[in-house]
């Protein structure tokens, strides 16, 4: 019994795949090294691929909504460009508002705070000296520890040590976060500047990568491939759409629950959740810490009561609102959006609770077609074993009157 050629490819690409697995494993600290080096490179080219996802949200917006009407050699040519500038004045519009509506009433806040300081000062010299009449043994700690004689010498010198080797460290850590600093600027500038190539370019772009999975792909695999990446790039924009309007949902909640109960800076605050609220489930504790800390300034005990209004609203945004609304958007259901926050925050923080809703959300389309294809087949099976079981039985005399 011989094996015909498929078979003979699919146990090649086995035995290959499972070489591949060894050699990863073997050599693991090399492959991770290599794959660090890699996207340490690529890492201007991933801020760029990053940037031009999110701007083509409002960027098909634009285009389809707005200037859907312009037609033309004209039109087709400034049409793409008109709609890009757009949308990165969009997004800087959206910035400026957060920044105009927080920083000066921060800096408010903390020319308020530094008027504050002389007289919680007062008040607390004022505190001790009642206190050290009240509790006259007090001066003879005091006189006690002015007596003890205290070594200057090797302090200073101890001093001057710490300094020499705190001035290195400093001056080496200046240089560090100097250097990652421009490094960064300029990846952000080199990924700036392949988004708006990717942004211009999409569809050239996007038929060159079908061509590029048509000629090293099978065609059954094409569509695989295929299929997938629609389904990623669906999942992704609904996630970053949902997540918006999720963000938009608990500020207006913070801005009316506040003016309710007269709380003090209610736009403020609520601009500020809205904004930290683009990162899943703890993006909004950013914007209690910082309302906490306006509100305190003025009033202590409204302080309490903001801190106990934002646990409540909270617990309503992240087991209520949060998994239906983005859960709707991206076709996951509540328990997985909260196990996909969970999970991906437990492994890669921040960016991993933004990355793994999207990918569970895909990873639960695709693995809940396939149920659902294999449970269609099965019923089909099933019916045809039972018609061929019960239907087609062989015909006999029986019933039949003999002549």
């Amino acid at each position: 019994m011989g094996f015909d050629k498929e078979k003979l490819k699919q146990t090649r690409r086995m035995i290959l795949f499972v070489a591949g697995i060894l050699l990863a494993l073997k050599y693991s600290e090399t492959v991770f090294w290599a794959i660090g080096v890699l996207l340490e490179i690529m890492k201007p080219f991933l801020y760029g691929g990053v940037i031009a996802f999110i701007l083509n949200i409002p960027l098909r917006f634009i285009e389809s909504k707005i200037l859907k009407n312009w037609k033309g050699k004209i039109a087709d040519r400034i049409k793409r460009p008109l709609s890009i500038l757009l949308s990165i004045l969009f997004v800087i519009l959206l910035i400026n508002i957060v920044i105009m509506t927080v920083v000066p009433q921060l800096g408010k806040t903390l020319v308020e705070i530094g008027y504050q300081i002389p007289i919680f000062a007062s008040a607390v010299v004022e505190r001790l000296e009642a206190v050290s009449k009240e509790y006259p043994q007090l001066e003879s700690y005091i006189v006690e520890l002015e007596t003890i004689e205290i070594d200057w010498k090797s302090a200073v010198d101890s001093l001057i040590q710490f300094m020499k080797t705190g001035m290195t460290n400093f001056l080496s850590s200046t240089v560090t976060v100097a250097g990652s600093i421009i490094g960064g600027t300029m990846n952000l500038f080199i990924g700036f500047v392949f988004a708006l190539y990717i942004l211009g370019q999409k569809e050239v772009l996007s038929n060159q990568g079908k061509r590029i999975i048509s000629a090293f792909c099978p065609a059954h695999m094409e569509r695989h491939i295929l299929t997938i990446c629609s389904i990623a790039y669906r999942n992704f924009s609904n996630f970053i759409s949902g997540q918006c309007t999720e963000a938009v949902i608990l500020g207006c909640m913070f801005v009316i629950t506040m003016t309710i109960f007269r709380m003090p800076y209610a736009i403020l605050v609520g601009v500020l959740i809205a904004f930290t609220a683009l990162i899943p489930i703890v993006g909004a504790f950013i914007g209690c810490f910082v309302g906490a800390f306006l509100i305190l300034v003025n009033n202590p005990i409204q302080a309490v009561g903001f801190v106990v209004m934002f646990l409540v609203l909270q617990q309503i945004e992240g087991n209520l609102i949060y998994p239906k609304v983005v859960g709707n958007k991206v076709g996951l259901p509540s328990i997985w959006v909260l196990l996909a926050v969970s999970v991906g925050g437990s492994l890669f923080g921040v960016a991993g609770m933004l990355f793994f809703i999207p990918l569970v959300s895909t990873i639960y389309m695709l693995f809940r077609d396939m149920v659902n294809e294999r449970n269609s087949k099965k019923q089909q099976r099933d019916k045809k074993t039972y018609y061929k079981k019960y239907h087609n039985k062989p015909r006999t005399n029986q019933g039949k009157k003999d002549v």
